[in-house]
């Protein structure tokens, strides 16, 4: 028996856009199944507007919106910054932490509704698959997963036009946008159109939440960020949740111009891509939070703690959020997060990220220490000993290869074969 066969009700992860709005009577059309949309509100702000009228005039029984974006922040977003995971140098994954989300979302309601499959838009050569169908097989590996742009033979956005016009789909907008869009509280992403040569520089009108450096404000803005075990409790003295701190500084961060970034990624599927970012916030609060572990971790935790961000960001890159072993480096972060709790203040100034301060009540750093000073708090003369230990392998081993004019391999060494000519 086929899988369209035993497929009845499937939960569809919805946007509104084309192509998820022609998926709903896609499903009906060839699994002959009830369709039930499921909406998680992450921060798209006017992109919610008559999802619910327009779910159902495309065939779909009902419409779940939730408004996760508290959860998306506690569960989601600061894990990730508290453990200092950047894709590939720049990429603060945005896009990667919010699809486990969704997903864990889309099976719950699927499990509710008893439905025996659930639905996603992503294309057959994106990261998105992998982030939704990693989830389900975590999750509930029963249920199975639809995938239109892996079956259907809509190529183009033509032909989506055309298809939603046979099956009465409502399509408010049918001017084709040049990029692909994803936005939630965190970030806003554009892909395609110029950006697809990486020659070219993004035009100013591209961006939307954030001003060019040249439009921003001559007057710089400060801000202060109080975290507490490095989760962000306040802003400029005001206690606020999460949501409504990454809301104001999402505002101020843009007027000055702050988050963009424009890189080239290895996607998982094997192909690169190039993406520009705007991500105020993120950048704003991810750089206070550095600022303060670096007075309050000592030097051994910091650098083995780098060492497991890029493991971290991999494993988000890649959809492997609920996994045994990102759990286990999240237990070792939350005791890294432990004593960072303090205040950071930043300077803003035309896309540019300033520290002016940072203080906590458990920082490592001394003024009594890092000084010149009292000869009871760190006496020079204990340097000597430290050093010939420190030295001692190198020592030894330049004493085995010195050669018979009493020098050193390495002043000895032929260089010239690197020299340019």
């Amino acid at each position: 028996m086929s899988k369209r066969a035993n497929v009845k009700k499937v939960v569809l992860a919805y946007s509104g856009g084309l192509d998820t709005s022609v998926i709903v009577p896609w499903l009906r059309n060839n699994y002959q199944c009830e369709v039930i949309c499921f909406t998680a509100d992450i921060g798209q702000e006017e992109e919610l507007d008559g999802l619910e009228e327009k779910a159902l005039k495309s065939g779909a029984s009902k419409l779940y919106i939730r408004d996760l974006r508290e959860e998306f922040l506690r569960d989601f977003v600061f894990p990730t910054m508290q453990a200092g995971a950047v894709y590939e140098r720049e990429y603060l994954l945005g896009t990667s932490f919010a699809r486990p989300l969704i997903a864990k979302h889309l099976v719950q309601i699927a499990e509710q509704e008893g439905a025996d499959a659930i639905a996603h838009g992503c294309t057959g050569k994106g990261n998105d698959q992998v982030r939704f169908e990693l989830t389900a097989m975590a999750l509930n590996p029963k249920l199975a997963v639809i995938a239109p742009w892996r079956e259907w033979n809509i190529r183009s956005r033509q032909d989506a036009l055309a298809y939603a016009a046979e099956f009465n789909v409502p399509v408010t907008n049918t001017e084709k946008d040049i990029y692909s869009r994803d936005r939630n509280l965190f970030h806003l992403s554009h892909e395609g159109g110029l950006l697809e040569d990486p020659w070219n520089e993004p035009e100013p009108r591209m961006f939307k939440l954030t001003r060019n450096p040249e439009d921003a404000p001559d007057t710089p803005v400060y801000v202060e960020l109080e975290f507490e075990q490095g989760v962000p409790v306040a802003l400029d003295g005001e206690r606020l949740s999460p949501v409504d701190i990454f809301i104001k500084l999402n505002k101020i961060g843009g007027e000055h111009a702050i988050g963009r970034i424009d890189i080239v990624e290895n996607r998982l599927v094997g192909m690169k891509s190039r993406g520009v970012y705007e991500t105020p916030a993120g950048t704003i609060i991810r750089r206070a939070h550095q600022l303060l572990e670096s007075i309050c971790l000592d030097k051994y935790t910091m650098g083995y703690k780098d060492q497991l961000a890029v493991k971290y960001a991999e494993l988000v890159y890649n959809g492997q959020w609920y996994t045994r072993l990102r759990e286990a480096l999240d237990a070792f972060v939350r005791v890294t997060q432990e004593n960072v709790t303090g205040t950071v203040r930043l300077k803003l100034y035309k896309g540019n990220v300033i520290v002016a301060g940072r203080k906590s009540p458990y920082s490592l750093y001394r003024e009594d220490y890092a000084s010149f000073g009292e000869e009871d708090v760190y006496n020079q003369k204990d340097a000597e000993g430290f050093i010939q230990l420190f030295g001692l392998p190198m020592k030894v081993e330049a004493l085995l290869q010195i050669d018979g004019s009493g020098a050193s391999r390495y002043k000895t060494r032929d260089y010239s074969q690197f020299k340019r000519d």
